[in-house]
Order: structure tokens, then sequence, then C-alpha cells
């Protein structure tokens, strides 16, 4: 009946739908009541208003307008690794930048998933969770309505999101595993380059080796905090810069992008509240790398 929806499925009896949004769902009373006066709650496929009663096993629906995205549609593959009728999922690829900037004005990862919005009559705004580095492949989270959005990056801020990632770092690491615990500076606004600082922001890292060979070690990193670069700062910092990373690190001849993967992430779902876990391989470019291919 629906497009551009919240569902909700009522868990308690006794409850209202205003108790509903404001208690379970964390609307506003000032959203909630604009979506009453503009009739967009329905309970059950029928619009009903703010002290409706409900019931275990209702469907709530909230309707959001449609959207027509600010990106242009582009016709570039995306690896999709989870959908539902709040979240897109994809698995980004190296080389690809998230959404337009400068010098990158087409052929991002927001193109192609405006593109698939618009083939799927999926009328929303691309509105991503996280972005990635243009060579920093993996896990990129698109939310499909401003709720589902919020809810996400309420979760992201407060640090209850899990992010696990692999890089192929330079040497062999002195400890099989550790905690790296260093503040983070971006020293000059201009500048992209951030620094390991006292006066930085809290910055802490999780890593452990997985394998070692060639004088390199694919370790496993937990992002504790998620600062821009963190991984690639840290990494440096302890002396095992990322192969590949000429930010941070040296240029290599065995790849032409820094071997960084983001390859799990734990959260709730922004609706359900359900515990999600979604993972995505390592690329084949990193394989090699610790194959000696």
């Amino acid at each position: 009946m629906f497009n551009n929806i919240l569902k909700y499925t009522i868990q308690d009896n006794a409850k209202t739908v205003k108790s509903i949004l404001t208690e379970k769902l964390k609307f506003s009373k000032r959203l909630s009541k604009k979506l009453e006066l503009n009739r967009k709650i329905f309970l059950n496929e029928k619009a009903v208003k703010l002290n409706k009663s409900v019931f275990a096993g209702d469907e709530l629906y909230i309707e959001f307008d449609e959207e027509e995205d600010e990106y242009d549609a582009v016709d570039i593959p995306i690896d999709i690794i989870y959908e539902d009728d709040d979240l897109l999922v994809v698995n980004k690829q190296p080389y690809i930048v998230v959404h337009p900037t400068r010098s990158h004005q087409n052929n991002t990862v927001a193109n192609g998933v405006a593109f698939y919005f618009r083939q799927n009559n999926i009328n929303r705004k691309v509105r991503f969770v996280n972005r990635l580095d243009m060579n920093t492949s993996g896990i990129v989270i698109i939310a499909k309505n401003p709720y589902a959005h919020n809810q996400l990056a309420n979760q992201m801020k407060s640090g209850t999101v899990e992010k696990f990632y692999y890089a192929v770092v330079e040497g062999l690491t002195e400890t099989d595993e550790g905690i790296i615990n260093e503040p983070i500076l971006r020293l000059n606004p201009e500048d992209i380059i951030r620094v390991v600082h006292p006066s930085g922001k809290e910055c802490i890292t999780e890593y452990k080796a997985e394998k070692k060979y060639n004088n390199m070690t694919l370790v496993k990193l937990k992002l504790i905090t998620g600062r821009t670069h963190q991984i690639r700062v840290h990494m440096k910092h302890i002396g095992h810069p990322i192969v590949g990373d000429t930010l941070y690190g040296n240029k290599s001849s065995l790849t032409d992008r820094q071997a960084l993967h983001c390859y799990e992430m734990k959260f709730k779902h922004p609706i359900t509240n359900e515990d999600i876990s979604l993972t995505c391989p390592i690329p084949e470019d990193m394989k090699k790398l610790m194959d000696g291919n």
C-alpha cells in the first residue's frame, strides 16, 4: 500500500500510537503532532490519530514524503550485501569515492546508488551513515529514510556500532595484538593529513596480527573510536604503515592503493532493534599480497 515508509510491529498491549512514537521510536512530540496533522500515521493500513490504542501484532506505518535525490543517477555496478525497507548496505570497491567531490563529480557510490534507487522506484535521498576513503574498500551503509539515518548516526556517535577492518601493513609486528590509544589531530585545516598529537581527539584502535608473510602482516583491527584516517595514522605511529598508503607510508610495487578493507560491522537495526552483523570478505588484491602473488 505504501512507499517510503517506516514499519513497526507493535509488541505490547495497552499502548497508544503516541506512546509508541515517543517512547519506542524516539520521535519528538512536535514531529509526532506534525505527522498526525498531515495524516501520515497508519495502523493496519488505516490513518489514525495519536490517541489511538494499539495492541500486540498491530502494524504501525509512518509515511515519508517522496524525495528527489540531489545526485545524478549513473549506471555504476554496486555490490549489495544487505537490503530491507530502511537500509541498503554495499561493499564499496577501491578506487571509487563515496560521494561527489570537486575532483570526482560523477562515477561515485552515491551516483550508483541513486541510479539503483530510481531503477527500483525507491524515491529516497541517498543518506550515508558511514564513509570510506577512495582507496579503502568494504562496508558502506545507506539509510533509506531520515529516521533510520538519525538512529544509526546516534549509534555511531555513542560508539555502540562495532567496526572491524583488515589491513596489510609493512613489516612484522613486534606483538601479535595490542591497543593503540593515541590522540589524533589535523595540524593544518587546509591539509587532509592527521598526526598523533597530545592536543588531538581521543582515538583508540585494537589490533591483532592474523598472518605474517614476506615482511608484511595482515592485521584485524577494531575501531573503538571512529576518527578520520584513524587506522592509517595509528599504524604509521607504531611503525607499520599500511602497504600502499602513499599519504602515511610508502608507495608499493605490489599494490596501487592502501591495503585497507572494512570487513565487518555490528549494530542495532534502527527500526526493529534486532542485532545486525554484516561481513564482506577480504578483496582479491589484498589476498594476493599475503599469498605472495
